[in-house]
């Protein structure tokens, strides 16, 4: 049975063998996102903005950061806030945009999925679907989204352990669906500086303990427009499969989360540092697809 530096079990003691550990299969799972794979030798880059808010805000930012190196669009439809009085984004009409925007980018689409009654509707239009960190032990949603059989973007929970993060992975893994990306996004702890502690650490731990591809979240990891470009030239430099990066055309002017958001014009100057560094360590930045439509 694996076990963590302390000893524990990461199956949670039982018997059973974890389908996430690398006792199950040393071999690196490379997951298919209509024709973007993760966890191979490239690095994969997710950018988008926080929400969808407008069809005129989603396609120009869609575009550039296909322009800058992007494989893959990300973009919230439906918004878990701590405040119901916040934007909880388009829902259908949302998820309807970038279905238009794919067609003509070419960018596959991943979206959060916050219910289990949500999981058919948003698999119906999306790529690959999220769980998000609030939701990351809400069980019969892990099992909803493991039996809908589109890969799923898992991200770690904001007060999660590394052995309870595989172990979420588990129960979607345990439906039959192995198309599991895990996503370090921060967690909570006493600093106040950052709107979460970005545990890189994670990165090599999980890659040890698990063929499970994993990516990082510098956005929400620190909360801080301008640290974003740091943390994620960090990420790829520990091991990182990709990053999952919000972007904006007018972050000033952002509904949801701006303060975290780069400009179209700072995300294509990282996207050029990030591909010194992927160079650096051996690995390139994967090149989004040539899309004749």
């Amino acid at each position: 049975m694996e076990t963590n530096p302390c000893n524990k079990p990461i199956n949670g003691g039982s018997s059973i063998p974890s389908r996430a550990s690398r006792k199950t299969r040393q071999e690196d799972t490379i997951v298919n996102i209509t024709g973007v794979e993760v966890g191979g030798s490239e690095i994969i880059i997710i950018a988008g903005p926080c929400a969808v808010e407008s069809r005129e805000q989603l396609f120009e930012t869609a575009r550039s950061v296909k322009a800058g190196g992007a494989s893959i669009l990300r973009g919230g439809a439906f918004k878990p806030r701590s405040s119901p009085y916040n934007f909880q984004g388009l829902g259908e009409e949302g998820l309807k945009l970038l279905s238009i925007i794919r067609k003509e980018t070419g960018l596959p689409v991943v979206t959060e999925v916050m219910d289990t009654r949500q999981v058919e509707l948003v698999a119906s239009y999306a790529d690959m679907i999220q769980i998000g960190s609030r939701n990351m032990q809400n069980y019969p949603l892990l099992k909803e989204a493991g039996m809908c059989h589109k890969p799923v973007l898992l991200k770690r929970g904001m007060m999660a352990t590394i052995e309870e993060f595989l172990l979420a992975a588990e129960y979607i893994l345990n439906q039959g669906n192995e198309q599991v990306v895990l996503c370090e996004r921060g967690i909570r702890t006493f600093e106040t500086s950052t709107r979460n502690t970005l545990d890189l650490s994670a990165v090599p731990m999980l890659k040890r303990l698990s063929h499970l591809p994993v990516i990082v979240d510098p956005s929400h990891g620190t909360g801080l427009r301008w640290m974003v470009p740091s943390m994620s030239k960090a990420a790829i430099a520990v091991g990182a499969d990709g990053l999952i990066m919000e972007v904006h055309y007018k972050p000033e002017e952002a509904i949801c989360d701006g303060y975290q958001s780069l400009s179209l014009d700072e995300f294509d100057l990282l996207m050029a540092d990030l591909t010194k560094i992927a160079k650096a360590i051996g690995r390139e930045i994967s090149v989004p697809k040539v899309w004749p439509g």
